[in-house]
């Protein structure tokens, strides 16, 4: 999510299309905040492991 979102944030910085550049920025942080969960030891997703 967070490749996704920083993906997102290029094309919308290159193309000049603000919606791609908002969208890019709220996948990166949801997927930001995922991972930090995810450090602390919470399950995220139904899953305690992540593999």
């Amino acid at each position: 999510m967070i490749i996704l979102g920083v993906i997102l944030l290029i094309i919308g910085f290159v193309t000049g299309i603000s919606i791609l550049w908002t969208i890019g920025i709220v996948l990166a942080v949801i997927g930001l905040i995922l991972w930090v969960a995810s450090l602390l030891g919470h399950a995220v997703g139904g899953r305690r492991h992540y593999y």
